[in-house]
């Protein structure tokens, strides 16, 4: 059993051995392992921070891009309606100035039918008269051939003229 019980020498410089490691330790590597997990803390901790910050942001920017998408939806509604009462208004005013055309053109039309009607009851006056006129020459030259016929025209004029 003597190989399990160490001896006193043994035990002495093994307690000296730790005691210089532990020494070194604690003055040089504990600081920078305790400053190492601090930092690491301190960076979790950043960490959560920033991503609780991008969760707030994120529904920050989800409501904005909500009231956005809204608007924009008011938006076009309202633009879609102002190009309705547009459309109505330009199909008024085209069949007002439509109205007025056909109302110009139509006068027109009558006034040209009305003119040509006159001029068309002016030749035929003066056709009806030249007709008349060379009817009455022929008429005339027939019975005037003969001088009896000259002096009963002459007398049954004469006669009308008295008795007006």
């Amino acid at each position: 059993m003597e190989l399990f019980t160490p001896e006193f020498g043994l035990i002495f410089w093994m307690f000296v051995s730790f005691a210089i490691l532990f020494f070194i330790l604690a003055r040089f590597a504990w600081p920078w392992i305790l400053k190492s997990i601090d930092e690491r803390a301190r960076m979790i901790d950043e960490g959560v921070e920033k991503t609780r910050q991008a969760e707030e942001s994120l529904a920050n920017a989800k409501l904005t891009a909500e009231r956005y998408e809204k608007e924009a939806v008011a938006r076009q509604a309202e633009i879609l309606r102002e190009a309705d009462r547009m459309k109505t208004q330009i199909i008024e005013e085209a069949r007002g100035q439509a109205s007025v055309e056909a109302k110009k053109v139509l006068e027109a039309a009558q006034l040209s039918i009305e003119q040509m009607r006159k001029e068309a009851q002016a030749r035929m006056r003066d056709e009806v008269s030249a007709l008349a006129i060379d009817i009455a020459t022929k008429v005339v030259r027939q019975q005037m051939a003969d001088d009896e016929s000259q002096s009963k025209l002459v007398n049954s004029l004469l006669d009308e003229i008295s008795n007006n």
